[in-house]
């Protein structure tokens, strides 16, 4: 390669690096063209197949399951489960077969996983004033697997972690890095927006009502017994409700379905599984949202 050549790859691959987000202490630690083709593997972790992606998904799925208790309640899964099934041939990929299972934790939490897995506590289940709502919080966790979203965090928090050449190399260390990003590590702003719009869509795609997204996002944000310190990394709770109140607005989103307080309330409020106890009086619950 000439000089001129070597020059102008030099500066290509400095620009595609900072893309990627990789610091200039890492790059002038690995040698030039190793960096190129290691950064070459980061980029197909979010463009790996849908068929790779389903298979990663049941990995870390497995994985999740150890860490997480599994309801046994058939009552609970069957109604995840089928709000679920309403929902998925309304979102923005429909092809992929999408599992729902309910954990049994009292927090208000949700999350989800590549390749088509969903998880949604019991807690939530419980704070939920309607089917509608409890869709609300599914039809966002669908939104994340649309829209890939844990497929760019393994990417960026591989390089973080500074596994460049992990693709190919150790499927053990995708795994990992995909159960932490659905247990624990908080999604980016852009993400939670992405998931909103893409739920609300969802949501209002299949008859339910829009408006139950950001009436339940409100109700936890006004509940004193919600610890929202959790939600720092998190867009601001008013700022998400504003934004989906102005999107079913603009796009005259309608749907009546599930709002049906009683029926639901007398089945759900409160539900408590297996040997989990109510949260002690004057505790808070942890709010992922969601």
């Amino acid at each position: 390669m000439t000089r001129y050549g070597r020059n102008v790859a030099v500066t290509f691959l400095a620009l595609f690096l900072l893309s990627l987000g990789v610091s200039t202490q890492t790059a002038q630690a690995l040698n030039w063209m190793d960096l190129l083709l290691r950064g070459a593997q980061i980029i197909q972790i979010s463009n790996i197949s849908d068929q790779e992606e389903v298979a990663l998904g049941a990995q870390i799925d497995q994985r999740l399951r150890q860490q997480v208790k599994i309801s046994d309640n058939p009552q609970a899964n069957e109604l995840v489960k089928a709000i679920g099934a309403e929902l998925v041939p309304y979102c923005d990929r429909p092809q992929l077969t999408y599992r729902f299972q309910v954990v049994e934790d009292p927090e208000i939490n949700a999350f989800a996983t590549l390749g088509g897995y969903v998880y949604v506590n019991t807690g939530t289940i419980a704070a939920a004033d309607n089917r509608a709502q409890l869709a609300a919080v599914i039809a966002h966790e669908i939104g994340h697997i649309a829209g890939r979203h844990s497929l760019e965090q393994m990417k960026q928090a591989a390089i973080a972690e500074g596994i460049l050449s992990l693709v190919g190399a150790d499927r053990n260390e995708l795994v990992r890095l995909g159960t932490a990003i659905g247990i624990t590590l908080p999604r980016s702003r852009e993400d939670e927006f992405d998931a909103d719009r893409r739920g609300l869509f969802n949501l209002a795609r299949a008859g339910y009502a829009p408006q139950a997204m950001p009436k339940f996002m409100a109700k936890l944000a006004n509940n004193s017994m919600v610890d929202l310190n959790f939600l720092s990394t998190h867009p601001p709770v008013p700022d998400r409700i504003a934004f989906l109140n102005q999107l079913i607005q603009e796009n005259n989103l309608q749907g009546s379905k599930g709002l049906d307080d009683t029926t639901y309330q007398q089945t759900w409020r409160n539900f408590q599984t297996g040997d989990r106890q109510k949260t002690p009086r004057g505790s808070k619950l942890r709010l992922r949202l969601w």
